[in-house]
């Protein structure tokens, strides 16, 4: 909390501990919260009781929509930079990846290259772009989803270290729009590759989505970029860069 002097409190715990009390408190006008949909329904719905502000950044499947005219070498060289940053642990990742049918191949083995690039490993090291995941128990819900996949389902793994730590690999995957890997927010390192046919259907997946929390829009016809934009129901939106 804020006060006139400049002076600002700092309240560490729990959330179920702390950030409840935050939350019932009368003298508390606002809350913000960054984190799961889960949390920040409970949040919403404990703030009405004292008719509390609330202000909500929660969970994410973002799109990355790359159209055929768009420029496929710079869309996939900032791709890997939208989804593994952080680990993948980032609610504006653009964890969706969705490609025109006609240059789906030719952009996965962009995209493939350019995350080959990427080494995992300590993150201290300033050649590393990509660490280790939270914790052991977040190591074992993503790898819930990524295990079960089979090898024409995985189009690119990349390599992670085997020893301490909660290594998982960047991960490329094909997967249809209804699939868990689609639909679920993984906050991993995994990018699922879905083909779309044309504008209309690209609009179509991206807003079959419970998350709109942000996404992207490869063209080069501007006119198109405002259609797809507008018809996009997301919070941020970006044209030809993957900027939250």
């Amino acid at each position: 909390a804020g006060f006139p002097d400049g002076v600002f409190n700092v309240v560490t715990g729990f959330g179920h501990e702390a950030g409840s009390a935050l939350v019932d408190h009368p003298d508390v006008a606002k809350i913000t919260f960054t984190g799961s949909d889960a949390t920040g329904a409970k949040i919403y719905a404990q703030a009405a009781r004292t008719m509390k502000r609330v202000t909500l950044e929660l969970g994410g499947k973002s799109p990355n929509i790359v159209f055929a005219d768009a420029d496929l070498e710079a869309a996939a060289a900032a791709a890997p930079g939208a989804v593994f940053d952080n680990s993948g642990q980032d609610c504006c990742a653009r964890s969706r990846v969705l490609v025109q049918r006609e240059v789906f191949d030719r952009f996965v083995e962009l995209f493939a290259a350019a995350t080959s690039a990427w080494k995992v490993g300590d993150p201290t090291d300033s050649a590393t772009a990509m660490g280790p995941l939270v914790t052991q128990q977040h190591l074992a819900k993503v790898r819930s989803y990524t295990e079960p996949l089979t090898d024409a389902e995985v189009l690119f793994r990349g390599e992670a270290p085997t020893g301490k730590g909660w290594w998982h690999p960047a991960m490329i995957v094909r997967a249809d729009a209804g699939s868990s890997v689609c639909t679920d927010e993984i906050f991993g390192p995994v990018a699922a590759m879905i083909p779309f046919d044309d504008e209309a259907d690209a609009i179509r997946i991206c807003n079959d989505s419970p998350y709109g929390l942000s996404g992207s829009v490869w063209t080069r016809d501007g006119a198109r970029s405002l259609r797809v934009v507008r018809a996009m129901e997301a919070g941020t939106i970006s044209v030809n860069s993957n900027s939250s």
